[in-house]
């Protein structure tokens, strides 16, 4: 097997992690950068330093982000199939592909970005308001994770009907009382 073939057409052959983030702060700065990826690194003290010593410990979000320096910053086409199943450094585009120039990004387009995702992911059950009720598996047994610290006291002691409402581990502290 040939290697210097295979990265010959990678376009993050070279680039290091920090280079790249130089290249996205210096082009979109922080905001954008938070807004498109929602990492936290972006928003919470901002810096370069600090961003790259969480990306190189966290795989998914350094991901995230070669995904974006590729698809947004050097503005190639969406991947085959099986090289979007592949990570973005393992990736090889064809030859006859070049870099583009950076998309234009606003603040506006990433609300209605996350607005769309969130749509969607609650159509398929997937999305952060699908997660905030009961999912499926505790139906009836009146399980949340908003009970005051006043309710929770008065429930370890009593177990009338309206506390196992609250606490659903009422029923078996009857068992044992």
């Amino acid at each position: 097997m040939n290697d210097e073939i295979n990265y010959k057409n990678n376009p993050l052959h070279g680039v290091g992690l920090k280079q790249m983030l130089v290249e996205l702060v210096g082009h979109y700065g922080f905001d954008i950068l938070f807004a498109y990826l929602n990492i936290n690194c972006f928003k919470t003290n901002p810096g370069i330093d600090a961003s790259v010593k969480f990306l190189k410990k966290t795989t998914w979000a350094r991901e995230k982000v070669e995904v974006f320096y590729l698809y947004q910053f050097k503005n190639l086409p969406k991947a085959s199939s099986t090289q979007f199943a592949l990570p973005p450094r393992d990736r090889i585009i064809p030859a006859h592909q070049a870099p583009g120039e950076p998309a234009v990004l606003s603040l506006e387009d990433a609300d209605r970005l996350r607005e769309k995702r969130e749509k969607q992911a609650t159509e398929h059950g997937k999305g952060p308001r699908s997660r905030q009720g009961n999912n499926g598996r505790h139906s009836g047994t009146g399980h949340s994770r908003n009970t005051t610290p006043s309710t929770t006291s008065s429930t370890t002691s009593s177990t009338t009907p309206d506390s196992r409402k609250i606490d659903p581990w009422a029923k078996a502290r009857d068992k044992f009382e």
